[in-house]
């Protein structure tokens, strides 16, 4: 099951060429990624207040064309992989107005509690790994 956030590109995230700087598409995953979440009814308070977080281990962005100040971005997210351990969730960032891609990527997570250890969410929170494995693209 596919997410869609949107945003509006701040003149403070544009560099001097104009364009947004490739280090903040990265926040704009984080955004929408909170977002996500509180729309399944699982924000990270309610995880944190259940000792779970959810780590970033990796980032990997394709960056197709440039955002400039004033684009609306829709970021299309959805989990792609789901362990119980780890996730993997993809990311399509578009131009709201003309349909232009502006970057694919995807983030990797685990699942850890909170002294940081890995933990399986199928083991340890069989109700937060429900919502997560209903949300796997099939």
């Amino acid at each position: 099951m596919s997410y869609i956030f949107e945003r509006t590109v701040n003149y403070y995230e544009t560099d001097k060429m104009g364009v947004v700087h490739h280090s903040n598409y990265i926040r704009y995953m984080e955004e929408a990624r909170c977002e996500w979440l509180e729309s399944i009814e699982m924000p990270f308070s309610v995880l944190e207040e259940n000792h779970i977080t959810i780590p970033v281990i990796g980032v990997s962005c394709n960056y197709k064309y440039h955002a400039t100040f004033g684009d609306t971005i829709l970021i299309k997210m959805f989990c792609k992989e789901y362990s119980g351990v780890r996730m993997t969730v993809g990311y399509e960032m578009t131009d709201k107005e003309t349909g232009k891609i502006f970057l694919t990527g995807e983030t990797k997570h685990c699942f850890t509690n909170s002294t940081l250890k890995p933990i399986n969410l199928k083991k340890s929170a069989p109700e937060f790994s429900n919502k997560f494995q209903n949300l796997l693209e099939n």
